[in-house]
């Protein structure tokens, strides 16, 4: 069974190591992924109006508690991404994930940055063979730019009311087909710490 390696200031040799030994009868190249989870709720966020000064802005608002979550994978060197809605945060849907993530351009070797949320335990799951998770140190969400990701996404959910969670569903899948591009998935998670180690120990392999 495969586990999940931990982050370090050693990260260049880290990857440089996971390159250097790719097997180039199972895969063609590699690639580096986010990972990370988000939730979207039934219930109102509030976020900024625009009114005159001194003018409290009037809002719609709907309390409730339904909701959905968004399971995601970003390439800040390809802008490639897999995502996947679905109810519920658990180890078993973890693993459905990334099942169903590595079928995504299987002969590519996907490194796989992930926090280290209770759920992403991997004691007593399969990791598929052309994935390797990478975890952040604890308490480092600053390491992982998915984040940067969840916060473009939110702010176009913010004031927004939905009749059920199934128009929540329908939202969010109808912002990820007009919105999250592969230009700008890669301008969002691009960060000197990984494109440049990456790079780097791609034009020397």
């Amino acid at each position: 069974m495969s586990r999940p390696l931990r982050s370090s200031k050693k990260l260049p040799d880290l990857i440089n190591s996971h390159r250097i030994g790719l097997n180039k009868d199972k895969y063609d190249t590699a690639n580096i992924y986010f990972q990370d989870e988000s939730r979207f709720e039934l219930m109102t966020h509030i976020g900024r109006y625009i009114t005159a000064k001194g003018v409290k802005p009037i809002v719609k608002y709907k309390h409730a508690f339904k909701s959905t979550y968004v399971y995601g994978s970003f390439s800040p060197l390809t802008g490639d991404a897999f995502m996947w809605e679905i109810n519920g945060l658990s180890t078993q849907i973890f693993e459905m994930y990334l099942k169903e993530f590595s079928k995504q351009n299987p002969r590519e070797l996907k490194l796989v940055v992930i926090d280290n949320a209770g759920f992403h335990s991997t004691k007593n799951i399969v990791i598929p063979e052309n994935i390797i998770l990478i975890n952040i140190p604890p308490n480092t969400p600053e390491l992982n730019p998915c984040e940067r990701v969840w916060g473009y996404f939110k702010s176009f959910f913010r004031n927004k009311v939905f009749d059920d969670i199934e128009n929540v569903k329908d939202w969010v899948q109808e912002f990820i087909k007009n919105n999250l591009s592969q230009e700008r998935i890669k301008s969002l998670t691009k960060t000197s710490t990984y494109n440049n180690c990456f790079m780097a120990q791609r034009a020397m392999s």
